[in-house]
Order: C-alpha cells, then structure tokens, then sequence
C-alpha cells in the first residue's frame, strides 16, 4: 500500500511539474482567457497596464459589446477616461471607481456598485496576462454573476515581451496567482 502511495506521489509531482514547465515556457496559453465576442450589462476596464486597457475597451464599445464602459482602479482613471473618450466612448458611457489598488479591491469595489444598479453580466478588459487572474477574482466574488473575459493582445508576441517590458509583469502574474489561492481562496485554474 505504502509502494502504491509513492508512486501515486510520483505521479502527481510529475504531472505538476510538467505543467509548471509548460506555463512557464508558454505563459501566453496559460494566463490568457478570452471568452470570445459577447455582450453584456457593462465593460470593466481594469486599471494597470498601459495604452492597451481603455484602447480594448474603447473598440468593444464601439462593437456594441455593453452600453456602459466601468473603470476601475487609482491612479490611472483619469488617463484611461480621456483614452476612451478619444476613442469614441461618450462621457455620460464612462463611470469611475479610483480607490481600488490591487485586483482583488477592483473586484470587491467594482462589484458593490455594479450589484446595487443590478448589473447581470460584465465583460473584463485587462492585458492578456492579467486575463486569467481577474476573471477568476471578480468570478470569485460575484460568482451569480457572469464575466466574459476580452483581453488586449498588446505585446502578446514573445520578441515584444522583454522590450515593452511585458516580461517582468507577465513572470510576476505566475506569483500572484498562487498567492491569490492562499489569501483569498481563489482558484487560478
């Protein structure tokens, strides 16, 4: 019984290191969730990032994905309003959450608002490798509610990562996403 137990063992620790190795190696597969053209109540815009965020949400708005464009997060609503606005997103579209600093205070928030004016489904904007992330945060709180996840692909090619800087963020998502586990209870997979 012991033998089986070990090697059972074995097993699993492979497995998982197999897995680890392909994330690593291949970041973009793993971090990136796209739920594929949808409509919604409303378009989250994720603060962090760059240019990318506002720019994403900006040609999901005008695609008719949601009515409403939400941003969220301090520090860069300011910026990101005036992208959407010269995007084509009306300032009466636009609302502003800018207390937030992590995912998780997006989320929590972001959704007090969302839930009190009965919002149903939201789609998320963020950078390709905070895709999985959020959408498994703001699922995490708000799990009546449904998210389709619609990430900017900027620098999502592998020889723009280390010269736009993408490298770091994208390296130090495969951190945050356990540490989200063990904090908050929410599962990355």
């Amino acid at each position: 019984m012991i033998k089986f137990f070990f090697k059972i063992t074995r097993w699993l620790a492979g497995g998982a290191l197999l897995l680890g190795l392909a994330a690593w190696f291949y970041p973009e597969k793993f971090l990136t969730v796209d739920s594929g053209p949808a409509t919604a109540d409303v378009i989250i815009v994720i603060g962090g990032g760059s240019h990318e965020r506002p720019l994403r949400a900006a040609e999901l708005f005008q695609q008719h994905a949601a009515a409403r464009v939400f941003i969220t997060g301090a520090g860069d609503d300011g910026i990101n309003r005036q992208l959407l606005i010269a995007h084509g997103v009306p300032a009466r579209a636009i609302e502003i959450e800018n207390q937030s600093t992590t995912t998780c205070e997006n989320a929590e928030f972001t959704l007090r608002r969302l839930r009190a004016e009965h919002v149903q489904r939201a789609i998320l904007v963020t950078s390709w490798y905070h895709a999985r992330r959020a959408e498994k945060t703001f699922a995490h709180f708000a799990p009546e509610l449904t998210f389709y996840s619609r990430p900017s692909y900027f620098a999502f090619a592998r020889e723009d990562w280390k010269k736009l800087g993408i490298n770091k963020r994208m390296r130090l998502e495969f951190l945050k996403l356990p540490g989200y586990w063990i904090r908050y209870g929410i599962n990355p997979i």
